[in-house]
């Protein structure tokens, strides 16, 4: 064991790209089972991943299909005409609309990111300094209030609350865009920005702040590796072994 966790130290970003990448990239392939007919193995990422994310449908991406992103109004046409997101996550998709993304749009945009911005972190390791504590916490204000507001407004019922008509935010911009920019959590949506933008900026914050702490401390017990062995190396040449007679 010992042995074991010496290899994983020292390849410890390796191992992290291999096993948070299954996680991150596996809810990816739900719809591709779904697709090729494999139904149980499909449903089993669903129903793992359902544990880590609401899976709303209207707020999740779908493969194969016409669209990427429905509205609620159509999941509701193809499912069941309910606001219980209870549900309302159960809707895995259909032949015709495609399968969904076992991750919601907010999801994707964190945990990928995370995977992403470590990749690019990697080869500027040694200049990189850890975030500080207080900038770690601004750029996660952001999904906080986000997730924090979209749980409160789906309280009034997933298509009833404030953050799934924003007319806050077509009073305060005086109705200069679209108003499909703000209602609902289509792609372009500011639900949608919203949930990618926050989403980003906490992966952001985890990466600069953890990976060049993992990456001193793996430094640091590489110097200690080194120095032990130099230590026991001395230790042989000053106490060498009797020889046989």
């Amino acid at each position: 064991m010992a042995r074991i966790a010496n290899v994983i130290s020292r390849h410890w970003f390796r191992t992290f790209l291999i096993v948070y990448g299954l996680w991150v990239f596996t809810p990816f392939l739900a719809p591709v089972f779904m697709r090729l007919g494999w139904d149980g193995a499909g449903r089993a990422v669903y129903f793992v991943y359902s544990f880590f994310c609401h899976q709303l449908p209207e707020r999740s991406f779908f493969l194969f299909g016409e669209q990427t992103m429905y509205p609620l109004a159509e999941i509701q046409s193809a499912w069941q005409n309910t606001i219980n997101p209870m549900i309302l996550r159960q809707f895995i998709g259909n032949e015709s609309m495609g399968w969904k993304v076992a991750w919601s749009d907010r999801m994707i945009s964190f945990y990928t990111s995370v995977w992403l911005l470590a990749v690019i972190w990697h080869p500027f390791r040694c200049k990189v300094k850890p975030i500080p504590w207080w900038g770690f916490a601004l750029l996660l204000i952001p999904m906080a209030l986000d997730g924090g507001t979209h749980t409160i407004s789906d309280l009034a019922g997933i298509g009833n609350g404030f953050r799934d008509i924003n007319t806050w935010l077509a009073a305060l911009t005086n109705g200069a865009l679209p108003a499909s920019f703000y209602a609902g959590d289509a792609l372009g949506s500011f639900n949608s920005i919203m949930h990618f933008a926050s989403g980003l900026l906490a992966g952001l914050a985890i990466v600069w702040l953890a990976f060049p702490y993992l990456f001193q401390t793996q430094a640091y017990n590489q110097e200690l590796d080194e120095i032990k062995y130099a230590v026991l190396e001395q230790i042989k040449a000053q106490n060498p072994r009797p020889s046989g007679g």
